[in-house]
């Protein structure tokens, strides 16, 4: 059977760095907010090329934290409305309603499968505050058009980078494009940890601060509490690993886009709709490789029988949730046709190649 993805084979990568280091900060008696911490966030910083990384429990809390940010330092107010891609994950919509903030979500590209940039100014109204960006799968999604039109309407641009670090635009790396971006480090992301764990980055010296605070009880100062806070803290342990993983992340994303080239060139399966490969390569991390087919129940049945596992990223749409009931009747065509045929392949910087070259010859019989 060829994982889909072999955690245990990725952190073993790196098993003798972690393990000393794990041991080092277990001696040290010291577990949260730490100089394991504070030294993850300054490599985050420069990784990124921007000012501030702030560690915190889990990507969801980061992109929480960023809009409530926004709300306590007066640029936005419960109500406000915020652009969303419809076909993302549902934690970029919880984010926002958590927050008391209105999603109004806007279809994808059919071909890059991010928010079709073309569709945002038609859903801005005077309540929009800003345009939630996600890059998905690994892509980024980015353009002077996206920048020329915050601007023109006064409108943060919030990136959900939970899947493509590492990935840039025109030099920039992701996570250094709008004014604020949240990271999932969850274990299986390309940068992942040994449990749950997020940041922030961001250039606002005011929005830093806040967010700071927020995560720690809305306290910058012990028992001095200046907002109503909550408790999102990234630990020493998985700041620890995660600065040992983030010397090797550009490494293992190349591996990933050599993977991904190959599947592309290679697959010549009329019956498969494969992804779009950028003409800039940089501009793909490839956290996921997503095929597309019309009988897609038949396609994951015949590469589980034939020993290749495989996921689905995401059966079924925010506006289908039953979380969000009040939307299930609403019709995003592009989306739904999306989550109705998209299928993951195995893809990672331990797939050995020659089960890259079994995962092509699968699927060119099928």
């Amino acid at each position: 059977m060829i994982k889909f993805l072999d955690l245990q084979k990725i952190n073993l990568l790196h098993q003798a760095e972690i393990e000393q280091k794990l041991l080092d900060v277990f001696r040290s008696g010291w577990y949260l907010l730490g100089n394991e911490v504070k030294l993850f966030e300054k490599n985050l910083s420069a990784y990124t090329g921007i000012k501030h990384a702030i560690g915190v429990a889990n990507g969801l809390d980061a992109l929480r934290l960023i809009f409530r940010a926004y709300i306590e330092i007066g640029f936005m107010k419960k109500g406000d409305e915020v652009i969303v891609p419809a076909n993302t994950y549902i934690a970029s919509i919880l984010a926002l309603s958590d927050n008391g903030l209105v999603p109004v979500l806007v279809e994808p590209d059919i071909n890059t499968y991010n928010i079709d940039i073309s569709k945002i100014e038609e859903k801005i109204t005077p309540k929009t505050k800003a345009i939630f960006i996600v890059h998905l799968q690994g892509r980024v999604v980015f353009s002077a058009k996206l920048q020329a039109l915050a601007a023109a309407h006064n409108l943060k641009i919030v990136e959900d980078n939970a899947q493509a670090i590492g990935a840039e635009w025109n030099g920039l790396k992701t996570g250094n494009l709008g004014d604020a971006a949240g990271f999932s480090f969850y274990p299986g992301k390309n940068l992942g940890a040994l449990g749950d764990a997020g940041a922030v980055t961001t250039n606002d010296d005011e929005l830093e601060q806040a967010i700071r605070s927020l995560a720690n009880y809305g306290s910058s100062e012990k028992y001095v509490n200046i907002y109503k806070g909550l408790n999102s803290r990234l630990d020493e342990i998985q700041a620890a690993v995660l600065d040992i993983k983030l010397k090797y992340i550009d490494g293992e994303n190349a591996y990933r886009r050599d993977i991904a080239k190959k599947f592309i060139s290679e697959i010549n399966n009329p019956k498969i709709i494969l992804p779009e490969n950028p003409e800039d390569e940089k501009e793909h991390v490839w956290h996921v490789f997503v095929i597309r087919s019309q009988n897609r129940a038949a396609l994951q049945k015949y590469l589980t029988d034939n020993g290749i596992q495989n996921l689905i990223h995401y059966p079924i749409p925010p506006h289908k949730q039953k979380a969000y009931k009040e939307w299930n009747e609403l019709s995003f065509p592009i989306t739904e046709r999306i989550h109705d045929e998209v299928l993951s392949l195995p893809i990672s910087p331990v797939l050995e190649k020659e089960d890259v070259d079994l995962i092509i010859d699968v699927l060119n019989n099928y």
